[in-house]
């Protein structure tokens, strides 16, 4: 049987903390730049195409537990500071935050790895002030700089509690591409999965 991967930090206050931040007197919006984009699970009021300024999207986070296991980690996308970042921002409804967050979270911050951080969406109806789920370059779970061969490896093997690595990075690209964005690393990357009938050999 697979071992449980232990948390980084206790979620739970941390939850607590960025409700107390939020403060309860708006509407809550969320940034979404990986799987929030084409699964997001919750209900919300409006969503609205967003760019962040200071921050990029990277295939640099070790998952243990949704895309990937303890004996076999994956990667899912982390918001590294630096660059800019397309993606989604969803409103939520005041009313309605204290039933959908505590889910989110447990999707999000099982392992406590995110530093949850307020960030501004520029949108076309004008800039909000969002919740983005941020990673460190410090933190543990930051892979750094991987070779193409180790992606390569994982996206052959990884696979956790929500799917494997490959299908997770080519649903964000695919949905971004819908959205009429090019993210060309992440393209480049997903050239490396060995596909089906192709040649798998060293490219």
């Amino acid at each position: 049987m697979p071992s449980i991967a232990a948390p980084v930090r206790d979620p739970a206050p941390m939850l607590e903390a960025t409700l107390a931040e939020w403060g309860g007197t708006t509407d809550l919006w969320i940034f979404g730049y990986g799987s929030l984009i084409w699964r997001p699970d919750f209900d919300y009021a409006e969503r609205r195409p967003a760019k962040v300024h200071g921050w990029h999207r990277a295939l640099k986070m070790w998952s243990r537990v949704n895309r990937g296991t303890p004996e076999c980690p994956g990667l899912v996308f982390g918001m590294l500071s630096g660059g800019s970042c397309h993606g989604m921002a969803y409103r939520i409804e005041r009313k309605l935050v204290p039933q959908i967050m505590p889910p989110l979270w447990q999707r999000e911050m099982v392992l406590g790895v995110y530093d949850p951080r307020w960030v501004t969406c520029q949108t076309p109806q004008g800039p909000v002030r969002a919740l983005a789920f941020t990673l460190s370059r410090r933190s543990p779970s930051h892979a750094g700089v991987l070779p193409d061969a180790e992606y390569r490896r994982i996206f052959s093997e990884a696979a956790g509690i929500y799917g494997t690595t490959l299908d997770y990075a080519q649903a964000t690209y695919d949905e971004l591409q819908r959205m009429g964005i090019d993210d060309q690393a992440l393209g480049r990357l997903l050239a490396l999965a060995p596909r089906p009938g192709a040649d798998e050999g060293p490219r």
